[in-house]
């Protein structure tokens, strides 16, 4: 599955031109030629897993407050658009369901983040996992990541077969130890902090190093210079324009 991987790969759909993690973004992303988006998931109260990044509702949408106090119902009600554009005023937090559907419609390649609200790691992979294993086609690429080693555990139980990225914010001491334990098939970090020397050691573990989030060009043709495999962008089309590659749809080799 990760045989190959595009050198940009969309985050939270194309989170600089539509509001993140929605259709709209998906949708985007495609537009822009991206071959691969990433997107996060979490539960609401009746344990429906559906789009969205952070534990609070405010920022993204006209809820407020923890996302886990909406039941899906609730959730759909809200709008997950206009604080980004008044023309994105009629998008909706989707369900994975949805998402998977439109996805997969647009022919592209999924990161699926797994970001549970605190104290759901295990429920949050489980109902993830349950609703995404009988939806994706066995010949699309798909990468689990997480932050969360207990996610990548249930992952890597569950369904074995599927790469796990494990996604690293403070590098810990045993990142490396972490990293063989869930079976991790990517290094996911942060490419803030990143240096020559730590993605030669990320890379010396035999595994590809995806940076995020890198929006700027100069940046990314550093990262790729030091054996960055992929970046996650906000801005596929744009970054792809900008490193004057004639397309995002080319790959780089893993």
């Amino acid at each position: 599955m990760l045989s190959t991987l595009p050198r940009l790969i969309g985050h939270r759909g194309a989170k600089e031109s539509a509001p993140e993690n929605t259709l709209a973004s998906l949708r985007e992303a495609a537009s822009q030629g991206a071959r691969w988006v990433e997107v996060d998931v979490m539960l609401t109260r009746d344990l429906r897993p559906v789009l969205i990044h952070d534990d609070t509702l405010d920022r993204t949408t006209t809820g407020r407050g923890p996302v886990p106090l909406l039941d899906l119902d609730q959730l759909r009600q809200l709008d997950a658009g206009s604080w980004f554009d008044p023309r994105f005023a009629d998008e909706r937090v989707p369900t994975l369901e949805a998402a998977v559907g439109l996805i997969r419609e647009l022919g592209l390649g999924l990161n699926l983040e797994i970001k549970p609200y605190p104290g759901q790691d295990v429920a949050t992979a489980r109902a993830a996992l349950e609703v995404l294993r009988p939806l994706w086609p066995a010949d699309r690429p798909l990468l689990l990541s997480s932050f969360e080693v207990p996610c990548l555990e249930v992952a890597r139980d569950l369904w074995p077969e599927i790469p796990r990225g494990y996604l690293i914010w403070e590098e810990p001491a045993d990142w490396a130890a972490i990293a063989d334990r869930v079976g991790a098939a990517s290094l996911n970090v942060n490419q803030e902090w990143q240096t020559a020397e730590s993605v030669a050691a990320y890379r010396a573990t035999g595994r590809p190093v995806l940076a995020y989030t890198v929006n700027d060009a100069e940046r990314a043709r550093t990262l790729f210079g030091w054996g960055v495999t992929a970046v996650f962008t906000d801005a596929p089309g744009r970054l792809a324009a900008e490193l004057a590659e004639p397309s995002v749809r080319g790959c780089g080799k893993v």
